[in-house]
């Protein structure tokens, strides 16, 4: 089976060579004319050695890709049920599918190979890598989020982890249906976005914050003015035609031109927005995204990485910190009056992704100097079934208090 294998990847290695000999410039070819020299190569080798049917066709494939596309790779960016892949260098690709990770049994050609396919990556993205930027956030033409690390830093050789979102946004009723959400707590969550309270969206990595957010993006009202600032554009925002995506950008070679999440908040105010939406705060922006909620522009909503809702407090605190020196009370008086509710989202042990907490932020205590906070919502483990899977669901708990928003709205709570 190695044998064959090792023929394989030198038959096609072989074959590529022969095509890339044919290609003087790649980009002034259409497609078609690179199929056509692909069949003509395939058959030529036809006629030496015996290739089957589906062998030829899967050729074809390959060679097109490895030209044209991302190689090996957009197998797996076509294949729906992909979520994640991690490339860790040229012989080493794992993938997660179904919330399950696994190797892959396909390897890159050659490491150069491999540095060709970042090389396309970051250029459609105006982005730069190398030796001295090693590190660099992009994204794919269908929204896929990527991330790349080059030697020196990488020491195992490129390293690529794409974050592969669905081509059609995941609805809040299939969130219902998955059983990721109560129903009961979505009515809730789509009063609290119809009446402009500012919702901070929490949880760990891949617990799917963006797609939770894209999902309750769907109840802010189509006559509003809506402006998405992001790292990296993620957020697939339905059915709002007075939209606006901005998106950061990095220094350039020379250190300058960068454009920062900071930079695009301050300019978002000057834009007469009704909400911002942020993708994720990770630094100090949340010093102007704080300055945001706290002037008028009620009804937005953003996510952060933490563990828990009191986390996320913690890091938001910190995060403050990091870009303005001042005193604590004041900087939790600031989250505590610009925040009205944080949606916490993690990943059980069955691998499932739930909503496992709703807590609304009361305000700031005088006396102990904390933020106080209820829990309105918690997730409540009822045991599993036979296939493992975690049976529970979300249980109110309290009934939220600052009902201001809710009245104004013309709701009766």
């Amino acid at each position: 089976m190695d044998k064959d294998r090792l023929g394989d990847k030198e038959r096609f290695s072989l074959m590529r060579g022969k095509l890339m000999g044919q290609l003087d410039n790649l980009r002034e070819i259409e497609d078609e004319e690179i199929y056509r020299k692909i069949d003509e190569i395939i058959l030529e080798a036809g006629q030496e050695s015996h290739i089957r049917l589906s062998k030829r066709n899967m050729l074809r494939n390959e060679l097109f890709n490895s030209v044209r596309r991302l190689d090996i790779l957009q197998d797996l960016i076509d294949d729906n049920s992909v979520t994640e892949i991690m490339v860790n260098g040229p012989d080493s690709v794992f993938i997660e599918r179904e919330g399950r990770l696994m190797q892959w049994d396909r390897s890159f050609a050659s490491g150069s190979k491999l540095e060709d396919i970042v090389q396309q990556i970051v250029a459609k993205c105006n982005r730069i890598v190398n030796e001295s930027t090693p590190i660099v956030d992009a994204r794919l033409e269908n929204g896929a989020r990527v991330n790349i690390v080059m030697p020196p830093v990488a020491l195992n050789g490129p390293v690529i982890t794409i974050r592969r979102f669905p081509d059609k946004p995941i609805t809040i009723d299939q969130l219902i249906r998955w059983g990721a959400v109560s129903a009961e707590a979505v009515e809730f969550l789509k009063k609290l976005v119809k009446s402009g309270y500012n919702i901070f969206i929490s949880g760990g990595t891949g617990s799917g914050k963006t797609t939770f957010m894209n999902a309750l993006s769907s109840f802010i009202p189509t006559d509003e003015r809506i402006i998405t600032i992001e790292d990296n554009a993620e957020l697939q925002i339905q059915g709002v035609k007075n939209l606006v995506r901005m998106e950061a950008r990095n220094a350039n070679s020379e250190g300058g031109m960068a454009v920062t999440i900071r930079d695009l908040i301050k300019s978002s105010l000057r834009m007469r927005p009704d909400r911002i939406l942020i993708g994720e705060v990770r630094g100090s922006e949340v010093i102007d995204l704080l300055q945001a909620l706290n002037t008028g522009h009620d009804g937005s909503i953003s996510t952060g990485h933490a563990n828990s809702p009191e986390d996320m407090l913690l890091r938001l605190e910190t995060m403050v910190l990091m870009g303005m020196e001042l005193p604590l009370p004041a900087v939790r008086r600031q989250i505590a009056s610009g925040i009205d509710v944080i949606v916490h989202l993690g990943r059980l042990r069955d691998r499932s992704r739930k909503v496992l907490e709703i807590i609304e932020i009361l305000g700031y205590d005088n006396l102990t100097q904390e933020i106080t906070t209820k829990v309105l919502y918690e997730f409540e483990e009822e045991g599993t079934n036979e296939c493992g899977t975690i049976r529970g669901g979300l249980k109110k708990r309290a009934d939220l208090r600052d009902t201001q928003k809710l009245r104004r709205a013309g709701y009766q709570e």
